[in-house]
């Protein structure tokens, strides 16, 4: 978290007064994610609203991250479809005040309830994948409708976990066969992909972006946030995000009802076979990209979030495995996470 400079709080502040007709009596920072987005709730007086969030997104992400769309007209579009996402009470160039829904997400209640509200709340998390997975937009204007989880897309994550899993986890410079292990696994993933149905897809829908607000009735708490990179992936993707997340790691026995219940709830509702395959395929590839990523930011200084790694790479390692019976490319890539070890910087 960090203040805003007098500049960008100058800016709130005259934009509360413009579209809000109130002072900002308190600026709080809130907690970010891992890209370079900040956030601030603005507690108000003199107008209708007590609170809002300010979302800042301004900068550039990190090198070799793709910039994303803004949040509209994405947010909108959602919100017209009668999805869960904050209202919008007005803005300016990289600036969008939003609804305030709260500071506690899915990731930190999830840790607190017992196993029944626990399950409730992912019921409705998972609910949330068939109603997005119906929407199209005709007219053309989503940005999301044009973005896909295409061959480029995953060659980069690929080469991120080349780049930054694979040395830390061998202690050296990958090899080119090392290398070629995992571009060969990714060409296996790339195949399910290109034969897959795609559909809209948050592309983020983990625990993380997913707010729980107490002053909705049960079984409609849940807040979609961090909504700008939405594209088209196969059915299974959000289901990897929320059900594979890094941050709450369900047990087995948790995860697989759910991921059973909402198969068939989907448009394509793909066969169990297809669907199981193409879950620990899509599982290769995201979890290969987060495992990297936490590596990344590590390396820019900041290893809090190596505390993530041990689970995303147990994730990694039983899809490969499954995968090994069917397919030899990704007997050598189960193998290959065998011999990475996160040390003791990823246990604190």
């Amino acid at each position: 978290m960090s203040e805003p400079s007098a500049a960008l709080e100058a800016e709130l502040r005259a934009l509360a007064r413009r579209a809000l007709g109130a002072e900002i009596a308190a600026l709080e920072p809130l907690a970010g994610g891992l890209g370079h987005r900040r956030f601030y709730r603005l507690r108000l007086a003199g107008g209708a609203l007590r609170s809002c969030v300010a979302r800042v997104d301004r900068g550039e992400p990190a090198p070799g991250v793709p910039p994303e769309p803004p949040l509209e007209p994405t947010r909108a579009f959602l919100e017209a479809h009668g999805l869960p996402v904050p209202r919008r009470h007005g803005g300016a160039a990289g600036i969008d005040l939003l609804e305030d829904a709260g500071s506690h997400a899915l990731t930190t209640i999830a840790a607190r309830v017992d196993g029944d509200a626990r399950r409730a709340l992912y019921r409705e998390a998972c609910d949330l994948v068939p109603r997005l997975q119906r929407l199209a937009d005709p007219g053309g204007r989503v940005p999301a409708f044009g973005r896909r989880l295409d061959a480029a897309l995953l060659a980069l994550k690929a080469r991120r976990f080349c780049a930054a899993s694979l040395p830390a986890g061998l202690g050296r410079p990958p090899t080119a066969a090392e290398q070629q292990v995992v571009a060969d696994a990714f060409a296996g993933v790339r195949e399910a992909v290109a034969a897959a149905p795609l559909r809209f897809a948050h592309r983020d829908l983990q625990s993380a972006n997913l707010l729980v607000d107490a002053t909705r009735p049960p079984g409609a708490q849940l807040v979609l946030i961090d909504l700008q990179g939405a594209f088209l992936a196969p059915p299974e993707y959000d289901l990897v995000c929320l059900l594979r997340d890094s941050y709450v790691v369900l047990p087995d026995a948790e995860m697989r009802p759910h991921a059973e219940r909402v198969r068939g709830a989907l448009p394509d509702a793909p066969a169990p076979d297809a669907f199981a395959r193409r879950f620990d395929l899509l599982t290769i590839a995201r979890k290969a990209k987060d495992h990297a990523l936490f590596h990344e930011v590590a390396a820019r200084g900041d290893p809090s979030w190596l505390r993530h790694a041990p689970a995303t790479l147990g994730y990694l390692r039983a899809a490969a495995a499954r995968l090994a019976a069917d397919d030899a490319r990704f007997a050598r890539f189960a193998a290959l996470l065998a011999a990475l070890s996160e040390g003791d910087a990823c246990a604190r």
